[in-house]
């Protein structure tokens, strides 16, 4: 008797928060308009990052600015070309039109759970600043579907990459294949385009790593190197496991750095959660060789 009365205060509870959830999702999509729609009228401060993206010169974005001065650019070449087209547009437009994607892809992955999640600190920041950790926290979740998507990963923070060893160790040869095909194929026509800048980009990469512990303080606390195999492993172990929602959780651990914002990465795990509980999407989900 005591189990049914508890069963039916938990199925009570369930429903009240049903009840709720709807309303605060919309609630906080809505904020999330507000705040890109005020960002694009100039009533907030300009999402700093965001700014970096959108004043890098295409056919020269790399200066010596460093990882915390401003408008430095430290991605692909390929980032910077995909982006040139919408540089005609006027800042506070472009600012406006980038913090309204970074708001889309937190709702589709934080689904009913948004109002909640819009309010942890890593995730308000990411949304003030501008940066791309939403965006490669969606493209891991889509990568197990569309492994594609895992070239916006590699062309920008690069070692986040190590999710990739999830198909490696499922033996999922064909998905590793078209993400690696798909980032060696936008390489190709980038490089076609500016040669030259390639070169740059990895010397810039090779530099950042011998410089960034030093003047990057606690922000680079656990050197890259030592928590990489970490990251690896954890990789290794949820693709064995069938846990894909640890793979946004290492991904975030191996940022080239930790800002307080890189942990909006994160986010990724709550649509894979979300997922695992779909007995329709689990079987579409390969299982580990």
């Amino acid at each position: 008797m005591t189990l049914r009365v508890e069963a039916l205060r938990q199925s009570r509870l369930a429903v009240d928060l049903s009840r709720w959830a709807r309303p605060a999702r919309d609630g906080a999509i809505l904020a999330g308009v507000v705040f890109a729609l005020m960002i694009g009228l100039g009533l907030l401060p300009f999402p700093v990052d965001t700014h970096a993206y959108w004043s890098a010169n295409p056919l020269a974005p790399y200066h010596p600015a460093g990882p915390q001065e401003f408008d430095g650019y430290f991605y692909s070449p390929a980032f910077v070309q995909v982006l040139a087209p919408f540089k005609a547009l006027p800042w506070h437009v472009f600012a406006a039109l980038w913090t309204l994607l970074l708001v889309a892809a937190l709702a589709w992955m934080s689904g009913r759970w948004l109002a909640l999640v819009i309010l942890l600190p890593p995730v308000f920041i990411e949304l003030a600043v501008g940066n791309v950790h939403l965006l490669i926290a969606a493209a891991i979740v889509l990568g197990f579907r569309w492994p594609a998507a895992w070239a916006f990963i590699l062309l920008t923070k690069v070692t986040p990459g190590v999710g990739l060893l999830w198909f490696v160790a499922r033996r999922e040869w064909r998905n590793l294949a078209i993400a690696l095909g798909a980032t060696g194929a936008i390489v190709a026509v980038s490089a076609l385009i500016a040669p030259g800048l390639w070169p740059q980009w990895f010397g810039l990469l090779t530099d950042r790593t011998a410089t960034d512990s030093q003047s990057l303080g606690i922000y680079a606390a656990i050197p890259l190197l030592l928590r990489l195999p970490l990251c690896a492993i954890a990789v290794v172990w949820a693709a064995r496991t069938d846990r894909p929602w640890v793979v946004p959780l290492a991904a975030t651990l191996a940022l080239p750095v930790l800002w307080p914002n890189a942990f909006a990465v994160a986010v990724g795990a709550i649509a894979l959660l979300r997922d695992d509980r779909d007995p329709v999407r689990t079987q579409l989900r390969p299982a580990a060789a």
